[in-house]
């Protein structure tokens, strides 16, 4: 199932997961770890009612595989509610420039195929990559290595992988017990994942 990450030279290339709390950038964590890459994980609360639970979600991954999570807030008069948030995934990135001026290497995004929304496809990849490279005159790079796998897909290898799912939280409601009707509950009650 793995894949090399393209256009790295060396295992000491810093990585910095965008890191949600969820099953998905979880993997990712564990995806470059499993290839011995420098990992950090950026947990961004950008008003999503899921917050705090994201982000208590995103420091237990953290501590289970020993890595630095940073922390970013930023602020909006808009709270954010369930399904497809517009720009959501471009904005992450960014972020990442803002809260790391200095950043070099990999960004990485845990998006995956079966996603209708733009910031999940090949064209966002591309696009938001040429965007990383003229503003860091190419020392970051954008990596999304499960771009082309489906939800079963990560699923699986977190399953080969023994990736503590049980530490994720995935619900766009932010609820206890989670809501179980966003697309996101969906997705974890298709796939069995609790």
């Amino acid at each position: 199932m793995n894949r090399v990450v393209s256009n790295i030279v060396n295992r000491r290339t810093k990585v910095l997961v965008l890191l949600s709390g969820g099953v998905d950038s979880t993997a990712c964590v564990n995806y470059y770890l499993d290839q011995r890459f420098d990992v950090r994980g950026l947990f961004i609360d950008y008003g999503q009612l899921a917050n705090k639970r994201e982000l208590n979600s995103a420091t237990r991954v953290a501590s289970h595989y020993g890595i630095e999570l940073i922390t970013a807030s930023f602020s909006s008069p808009r709270y954010f509610s369930i399904g497809e948030i517009v720009g959501r995934n471009a904005f992450l990135v960014i972020a990442a420039l803002l809260v790391e001026p200095k950043l070099s290497g990999i960004v990485s995004l845990g998006i995956h195929s079966g996603v209708p929304y733009y910031d999940c496809s090949e064209s966002f990849v591309k696009d938001i990559a040429g965007l990383l490279d003229g503003y860091t005159d190419g020392k970051v790079k954008l990596d999304a290595p499960f771009l082309k796998w489906d939800k079963a897909m990560i699923y699986a290898y977190c399953k080969e992988k023994n990736v503590p799912i049980n530490l994720t939280y995935s619900c766009e409601a932010g609820t206890s017990p989670p809501c179980g009707k966003c697309l996101s509950c969906q997705d974890r009650n298709t796939l069995n994942v609790s």
